[in-house]
C-alpha cells in the first residue's frame, strides 16, 4: 500500500483533536454503518466510570472493554457509566489469568487456551466474562485462543478444540459470541477451528496488524478465508517480523503494511456492520494522538464505503 503522507497524517491528528468534541454516532453494535470505537481498559484500582468517561472524551460511541480484575461486582458500575456517557460496549475482553508473552519463543506456552498450564483457569475466566457480558447486555466476549496447532490430526489440536468448545457452549447458553483475535494462527487454521468447534457462536475479531506482526499473512487476503466470520475488529498497523524470535513492530496507522482502503472494501463486501475498534499498543500522549489521527482517517474510510448514515 502507499503509506499516508507524513504531513497528511499530522494534519489528521490536528483535525481529530477538534473532532473529539463533536457529537458521536447513534448507539448500536449493529448499526446501519459501522461505528468507531476504541480498546478501553479498567486498570487495577481504576474505575469503570473513569474509563468510560475517557472513551467519551475522545469522541467514541463504543469500546471493547478489558478489566484487570473482572468480577460481577463491576456490572452495575459499568452500566451506570455507560448510561451516564452514552457509550456502548461491543465486547468484553478477557485474557487472564497467568502470563502472556507475545513473542515466538514463549508465546506458544503462555497465550490463550492452547497452553495446558493455564487452560483450566482461563476457561473459567472466559465463562465468567460471558456471564458478565450477559448481565451487561453485551453480545460478545473476546480473547486470544493461542497458537492453535496447524496439524488438524494432532492430539494437541483436538484438545484445543475441546477447550474452545467448552467456552463457546457456555457462551451460547448466555446468548454471547466468542470472538477469536487473529494473530497466532494462520487464517485457514482459524477457519478450521471455527468449523470443528461447531457451536455456531465462535467468530473472528480481525486484528489488522497481528496477522502481519506474527508473519501469518495480511488482513486483506485473510478476508478471503475468514471474512464472513468477522464480528469485531482491532484497527492497527504493523510491519512484518524480521527476527525469528520476536514479533514485527506495531506502528501508527498509515505507517505499516495494512492496506486499509482495500480492507474496508472487503469488509463492506461481506456486509460487515459492527464496530471499527482502534487499538494502539503504546502509552502516554502519543497513544492518544495516534488514536485521534486514526479516528479521522478511519471515519473517512467508513463514509467512503458505507456512506454517512
Amino acid at each position: 500500500m502507499t503509506l499516508l503522507d507524513r504531513r497528511d497524517f499530522l494534519r489528521l491528528g490536528v483535525a481529530s483533536l477538534a473532532a473529539a468534541s463533536l457529537p458521536t454516532l447513534a448507539q448500536s453494535t449493529s448499526a446501519a454503518i459501522p461505528q468507531l470505537g476504541m480498546v478501553a481498559k479498567v486498570v487495577d484500582k481504576g474505575t469503570a466510570e473513569e474509563t468510560i468517561k475517557h472513551v467519551k472524551q475522545l469522541g467514541f460511541p463504543t469500546c471493547q472493554i478489558y478489566f484487570d480484575n473482572l468480577n460481577l461486582g463491576q456490572v452495575k458500575p459499568l452500566q451506570a457509566a455507560l448510561k451516564t456517557y452514552g457509550v456502548t460496549v461491543s465486547a468484553v475482553s478477557e485474557h487472564n489469568p497467568g502470563p502472556r508473552v507475545f513473542d515466538f519463543d514463549r508465546g506458544p506456552a503462555t497465550i490463550g487456551l492452547v497452553p495446558s498450564l493455564y487452560r483450566k483457569e482461563r476457561i473459567t475466566a472466559l465463562k465468567l466474562a460471558a456471564d458478565f457480558a450477559n448481565a451487561c447486555g453485551v453480545d460478545a466476549i473476546h480473547t486470544h485462543l493461542g497458537f492453535i496447532p496447524e496439524d488438524p490430526t494432532s492430539s494437541e489440536y483436538e484438545v484445543a478444540v475441546a477447550a474452545i468448545r467448552e467456552v463457546t457452549e457456555h457462551c451460547k447458553s448466555k446468548g454471547v459470541m466468542l470472538l477469536a483475535e487473529t494473530g497466532e494462527e494462520t487464517p485457514i487454521t482459524l477457519l478450521r477451528t471455527i468449523q470443528d468447534v461447531g457451536t455456531g457462536n465462535l467468530f473472528v475479531n480481525l486484528d489488522t496488524a497481528n496477522l502481519i506482526l506474527y508473519g501469518k499473512g495480511n488482513p486483506v487476503d485473510a478476508m478471503d478465508v475468514i471474512g464472513k466470520y468477522v464480528r469485531g475488529t482491532h484497527m492497527k498497523d504493523g510491519l512484518f517480523p524480521t527476527n525469528p524470535h520476536t514479533l514485527g513492530e506495531e506502528v501508527a496507522i498509515g505507517k505499516g503494511r495494512v492496506d486499509f482502503p482495500e480492507l474496508f472494501r472487503r469488509l463492506h463486501a461481506v456486509n460487515y456492520r459492527r464496530t471499527i475498534t482502534i487499538e494502539r499498543e503504546i502509552s502516554g500522549p502519543q497513544q492518544t494522538a495516534d488514536i485521534l489521527a486514526s479516528k479521522v482517517y478511519l471515519q473517512r474510510l467508513i463514509e467512503a464505503n458505507y456512506g454517512k448514515g
